[in-house]
């Protein structure tokens, strides 16, 4: 693929909002099938298959399927799944999905959020591939890509970990009012 239809993908290829995705439950295979158009891939080795869905499932990335149909709700979740884990562990995605569906957030808004994130990242990714031109050499740019990476990388694992010292401390207060009463009892 030429960089001029990858710009083109990143700048047009998105998810499917969450109002035009199926209002239906969907099988197994449909859902594969329909991954396939909410995350720009270039390779067909990278594609979702049953097997990860089910780990996924298991690991309680995703919620059950209703017998064995899916519906809005998994194809939010396996849509950021699929596009996290190039760049985070399951762990981290775990803790992050999570921590956005707290309080009154639903599944709806935090796949909006995450929509709208993505939206960003990839017309940054865009603009910045238009000013780096096709004139540069590939090794230069495929360096400068990996280094901005890199840099998202870092501040993503830092807010990661920033968040989970606070769940951590919030989670030892509250174990420690928990003894208290219990010896105040």
């Amino acid at each position: 693929m030429d960089l001029t239809k990858m710009r083109d993908r990143l700048r047009h290829d998105r998810p499917v909002p969450w109002e035009q995705m199926p209002d239906f439950a969907l099988y197994m295979d449909q859902v594969l099938s329909y991954m396939d158009r909410q995350v720009i891939r270039f390779d067909r080795n990278d594609a979702l298959t049953a097997a990860m869905v089910n780990n996924y499932t298991k690991s309680g990335l995703v919620p059950r399927a209703e017998g064995k149909k899916y519906n809005r709700e998994h194809i939010a979740y396996l849509t950021a799944i699929c596009i996290l884990k190039r760049v985070m562990s399951t762990r981290d995605m775990d803790m992050l999905i999570r921590e956005e569906l707290q309080g009154p957030h639903t599944v709806e808004d935090g796949y909006a959020a995450f929509c709208a994130s993505l939206d960003k990242a990839l017309n940054i990714t865009a603009d910045e591939m238009d000013s780096r031109g096709d004139a540069d050499s590939l090794a230069d740019a495929a360096i400068h890509f990996a280094l901005l990476s890199y840099a998202a990388g870092i501040a993503s694992s830092r807010y990661v970990a920033l968040l989970r010292q606070e769940k951590d401390a919030a989670r030892k207060r509250a174990q420690e009012r928990a003894g208290k009463e219990k010896t105040e009892s």
